[in-house]
């Protein structure tokens, strides 16, 4: 087979489902960026043909880097499924003369930039103005609609996401905005390629509304959705549509659900908006994921577009309903292989399967008034499921049995998370329900702390 170079970095679904669905296409030569997952190595180090680890580089020194390393593996492609590593494996991809994102990828990644482009194709976005100075903070409340949001423009899993409601919070939370991003950067969550600009570039946008009860028939589903899609060669194929729980203040995620509880004509609605975002972006062949927030009557903006699949494990909940191995087709996309594409967007699937979040808020996102010690065999689960219902620890995602479940910090947003849990079912009903009695259920069903319990760190 052909020789692919996979750079790793944080980010991305876990290994252990990434890696077996590259080396069924291609011989797999890691370039890890960061620390590689030992907790699940024995599943996915035998489907690899070699691994070299690197101390972390930026810029122009980590598309060296990358293309040396492809050269010297004879790579016919090189893949990310990291966001922080997406433009230097573009970068890199155009210099070797392979097929990845191309040369417009930061619209993909840089949000200024990605919202400047949409707002001249007349793509629906929220108002907004870049934040480089405190002046700038002024002019966003002369010209937008408080209460705003600030964002850091290369950021994901909504670190360092703020609402403001005037001018004096709005430089205060740019000021912990750049503290949090400067400590997800000391822990391999920051932008690679920008590594400075990853830092300190953010923006205020207006806070759209969504109203899930116009899209959705049932509660409990939250008010955007995602698009997954991979560009072949500059065409767009969008694939199918994951849905949401309601997010946790400000807009940290909680669950991802496949399939969205939403009527195929709404679908293709959704299916053209993220035709025209990621049309507008001009990328080349890479992954795609959209995600588009839902109005009342029908309105939609756009929140962003990445050139890569959505996180964690989006890709396996698309393989279990829809039953698109979406690794695996852009693998062989890259390598200039045949890809059997859906002839329109899948709308419907077979079961439903979801990515739950543990984070120290209750259903409502309040904090929990104490934070027990994780440990994914202490929970009744069988009691918290419908009797269809499964569930797993992804445990690349998790922290170790007996540490502390992180205090959640609005700030911080993924960042707390204690571990994250996959589950499937056999429709969407039973899905979105237990996911609803499983955040009900904790923190009790963890057991409160003990004082005879050490934390984490502490000797007994």
């Amino acid at each position: 087979m052909s020789p692919i170079l996979f750079v790793y970095a944080k980010g991305g679904p876990p290994l252990e489902y990434a890696i077996p669905r590259i080396a069924a296409h291609a011989d797999v030569h890691v370039l890890a960026l960061a620390p590689l997952p030992r907790t699940t190595e024995s599943v996915w180090l035998p489907a690899c043909a070699s691994i070299t680890s690197v101390q972390p580089r930026e810029g122009v020194e980590l598309v060296d880097l990358i293309c040396s390393h492809a050269r010297r593996v004879g790579a016919a492609a090189v893949l990310t499924l990291s966001e922080y590593a997406v433009v230097a494996v573009a970068h890199a991809s155009e210099r070797l003369g392979l097929r990845g994102a191309g040369e417009r990828v930061a619209g993909a990644r840089d949000k200024r930039l990605m919202r400047r482009i949409w707002r001249d194709a007349g793509v629906p976005v929220p108002g907004f103005t870049e934040v480089h100075t405190p002046e700038d903070i002024a002019t966003a409340f002369e010209e937008l609609t408080p209460p705003l949001l600030l964002k850091a423009a290369w950021s994901a899993g909504s670190t360092a996401h703020l609402t403001v409601w005037n001018e004096e919070q709005a430089e205060e939370a740019w000021k912990t905005g750049r503290s949090v991003m400067e400590a997800s950067s000391a822990q391999g969550y920051a932008e690679l390629h920008a590594a400075d600009e990853g830092v300190s570039d953010f923006l205020l946008e207006e806070i759209v509304i969504g109203e899930a009860s116009d899209w959705f028939d049932e509660a409990g589903w939250g008010d955007y959705a995602s698009v997954e899609g991979i560009v072949a060669g500059g065409r767009y194929h969008p694939l199918c549509i994951t849905g949401r729980m309601p997010t946790i203040a400000p807009f940290t995620e909680r669950a991802s659900l496949a399939p969205a509880a939403l009527p195929e004509a709404l679908q293709r609605r959704i299916e053209e908006v993220s035709r025209a975002a990621v049309d507008a972006l001009g990328l080349d062949t890479c992954a795609t994921h959209t995600e588009i927030k839902l109005g009342a009557d029908g309105a939609m903006w756009l929140i962003e577009t990445a050139a890569r699949f959505g996180g964690v494990m989006t890709t396996r909940q698309v393989e279990t309903v829809f039953g698109l191995d979406m690794i695996g087709m852009l693998v062989r996309e890259l390598l200039g292989r045949d890809v059997d594409y859906p002839r329109r967007m899948l709308t419907e699937g077979e079961g439903a399967a979801g990515s739950l979040v543990v984070l120290a808020v209750d259903p409502e996102g309040r904090p929990w008034s104490e934070l027990p010690t994780w440990d994914f065999e202490a929970v009744d689960w069988p009691a918290l499921l419908a009797p269809g219902s499964r569930v797993e620890l992804v445990r690349e995602h998790s922290l170790p049995p007996g540490s502390r479940v992180p205090v959640y910090e609005e700030a911080g947003g993924a960042n707390s998370m204690a571990a994250l849990c996959f589950l499937t079912a056999e429709s969407g009903p039973e899905l979105l329900a237990d996911c609803g009695r499983i955040l009900a259920a904790l923190p009790h069903a963890l057991g409160a702390p003990s004082a005879d319990r050490p934390t984490p760190g502490s000797t007994a």
